[in-house]
């Protein structure tokens, strides 16, 4: 969380996502509706907007080798990191990096061509007048529903009560049908499910409560 706000330049950052087209692909406007191509399999694509480091990116991609996924990231600094794990976890051809801002979703994904969007642990933006920067504002909702199939999903999970109240209303407000709400995500005893962000160790250690919510698009709303 807040990630904005810790930003450091790391030095050699965008040299060294250059370097490895392979897992980081460039010129993601070009693969629009023909994303498919890059993986080795042709699987249901989901993508996590915000992913950090990438632990939870990496963790889904090994629990999941039947899906693909793509791990987005705007910011150099944040998505060499991320590129460094995974080239340290190894083979993983389901799995792509893109560094893109989630506002460009729709010019680098065709509508339907993707299958679900993850959300962990994103920017609060608390002030009020921030409110369209929040990653479960309508606006951004709107362009997961252009690029997910029909009645595809929106998975997300904060430590931010006040975060988790606003998605909440957010993605009801805008039809959409919850599917499952956790308000203490770790007290469930079944959850061998669940990949932890690194976020999401550090907070639980704590014995802060994990919220989250799974909600589904009912029907498209652009044309």
């Amino acid at each position: 969380m807040l990630i904005v706000m810790r930003l450091r330049k790391v030095k050699g950052a965008s040299e060294t996502i250059a370097a490895h087209p392979e897992i980081v692909i460039p010129n993601g406007e070009e693969l629009k509706g023909n994303w498919q191509s890059v993986f080795e399999k042709e699987q249901p694509i989901y993508i996590e907007v915000g992913m950090g480091k990438g632990q939870f990116m990496i963790g889904m991609a090994k629990q999941n080798p039947h899906l693909n996924f793509i791990g987005i990231e705007k910011f150099d600094s944040v998505m060499v990191r991320a590129l460094e794990k995974v080239l340290e976890a190894g083979e993983l051809p389901n799995l792509k990096l893109l560094k893109i801002d989630a506002e460009d979703l729709t010019d680098i994904f065709a509508e339907n061509e993707v299958e679900g969007v993850y959300l962990n642990f994103s920017d609060p933006w608390p002030k009020p007048r921030h409110a369209k920067r929040r990653l479960t504002h309508e606006n951004f909702l709107t362009r997961y529903e252009q690029i997910t199939v029909p009645n595809g999903y929106l998975r997300f999970k904060t430590d931010n009560r006040l975060l988790f109240e606003y998605s909440l209303v957010s993605v009801t407000g805008y039809g959409m049908k919850l599917e499952d709400v956790a308000l203490d995500l770790h007290q469930r005893e079944a959850l061998d499910w669940n990949i932890m962000t690194e976020y999401e160790e550090k907070f639980s250690a704590k014995g802060q409560p994990i919220y989250r919510l799974e909600a589904q698009f009912q029907s498209k709303k652009l044309a």
